[in-house]
């Protein structure tokens, strides 16, 4: 039977398969992990927030992906995957979906539409997705 993943891969698809690497998940995770305590300061403004904790969720979802031996063709599949990379439902990935919209509309448009409450639901998602992620067997060092 094909998981969603593999269905998701090969030319043309937003998915590839490669192997995973404990040194690029490790990176990932701990990238990620210090833009998330970043993005936890109320002294930095909302927009400098908002951006660490999307970026922060992104490269978490992304470790999520590698690890599973898949790499991803554009940023937002990376979110849509999060049901089978970490079993993690609509609550988490329509949050961090919503961001990459705000996202690309502030990198794309200059308008940047974050709010407290939005600022808030991301870092909320981005543990979420820590959370799972740490739940995840470690990767050997060869792969």
């Amino acid at each position: 039977m094909t998981s969603p993943l593999d269905a998701l891969s090969g030319p043309g698809q937003s998915l590839r398969r490669e192997p995973p690497d404990a040194q690029e998940f490790a990176g990932l995770r701990t990238s990620a992990l210090a833009r998330l305590r970043d993005a936890e300061n109320p002294d930095n403004s909302l927009e400098g927030r908002f951006d660490l904790a999307y970026n922060a969720a992104h490269a978490l979802c992304l470790a999520a992906l590698r690890w599973h031996g898949f790499r991803a063709s554009n940023r937002y599949i990376v979110f849509q995957t999060l049901p089978h990379t970490l079993g993690l439902g609509p609550e988490v990935w329509r949050v961090l979906a919503k961001c990459h919209d705000v996202r690309n509309l502030g990198e794309y448009e200059g308008g940047m539409n974050a709010d407290e409450r939005l600022v808030t639901d991301l870092i909320t998602a981005c543990k979420a997705v820590a959370s799972k992620l740490n739940d995840l067997p470690p990767l050997s060092p060869s792969k």
